[in-house]
């Protein structure tokens, strides 16, 4: 593993593709996969982990515990740079936001996403939700800020005021979150190309792209991201919804057709598994250590 802190990892791998291209790993192996892609950096929803670990939605559910849990499997055997969204930080008060920071350091993360909805949050794609004052966010981010145990560990402000108080208000809230200390801005559910324009030219902060699919955010192109001056493209949850998709279709064809054989070109070979996860090094390994016994 690199000696080079995660956050750093992630902040150069921001300063040297333009955009970022961040995509979701739902697990370990998806990791592994993304590496293997040539992904300079990775993520972890919160959306992902209740759903993906927990099967229930993402409603502010999840607990610490339970995000930490696939951090450290993620950081355990990957060493890009793992942005992890911290939903409103993991609990009603600052000293909660300290701990989340603390904690998500020591397990390997690169940095984290605090949003300003309540502690009751939806989905940033989803109607009726409701935001905190900027005052008890701005709270919220100085308490990370100072929580941090390493410089680098990278503080991005999500706001989801544009549905709730315009673009404006969005805007204004963005100015007081970097002034608060957070390194980075996540504009949410966006629906213009213009509007992350504004972002970007209002803010000195690096600005993150929310691609997540079938949400109100266009599947905006890196080009057009590019032209708008976005910093980062993120992909929260594409390579999830792609393996539940064809879960699906292989439980639905063994039930009805009682046999795998018509789905088996969806899946990923045995080989392909093996070579991703480096089973034939650990192989090649016991295999020595068996002949050192026999010898």
């Amino acid at each position: 593993m690199s000696s080079i802190p995660a956050g750093q990892k992630f902040r150069d791998a921001v300063a040297q593709e333009s955009p970022l291209q961040l995509v979701g790993t739902i697990n370990a192996n998806h990791a592994l996969l993304a590496q293997q892609a040539g992904y300079k950096a990775i993520y972890l929803s919160g959306g992902g982990v209740a759903a993906g670990s927990l099967g229930m939605p993402d409603l502010g559910i999840s607990t610490l515990d339970d995000v930490l849990i696939d951090i450290r499997r993620i950081t355990d055997v990957c060493d890009l740079p793992l942005m992890v969204d911290a939903d409103i930080g993991f609990g009603p008060s600052a000293f909660n936001v300290v701990r989340t920071v603390k904690s998500f350091c020591k397990a390997g993360a690169a940095g984290l996403h605090l949003e300003d909805q309540v502690g009751a949050k939806r989905c940033g794609h989803r109607p009726n939700k409701e935001i905190v004052s900027t005052q008890e966010m701005v709270d919220r981010i100085k308490a990370a800020v100072d929580a941090r145990t390493n410089d680098s560990f990278v503080i991005m402000a999500r706001t989801d005021a544009l549905a709730v108080e315009g673009l404006d208000a969005a805007l204004e809230r963005a100015q007081a979150y970097l002034e608060a200390g957070a390194d980075m801005l996540f504009p949410e559910a966006i629906t213009e190309l213009t509007m992350y324009q504004q972002f970007t030219q209002n803010t000195p902060a690096p600005v993150l792209a929310n691609l997540t699919e079938f949400g109100q955010t266009p599947l905006f192109t890196l080009d057009e991201l590019r032209s708008v001056g976005i910093a980062i493209a993120l992909y929260p949850l594409s390579a999830f919804r792609a393996m539940n998709k064809a879960a699906e279709q292989v439980y639905t064809a063994i039930r009805h057709e009682g046999t795998q054989k018509s789905v088996v070109p969806l899946m990923q070979t045995r080989d392909e598994l093996y070579q991703s996860i480096h089973y034939y090094d650990y192989e090649q390994k016991l295999d020595a250590l068996f002949s050192q016994k026999k010898s």
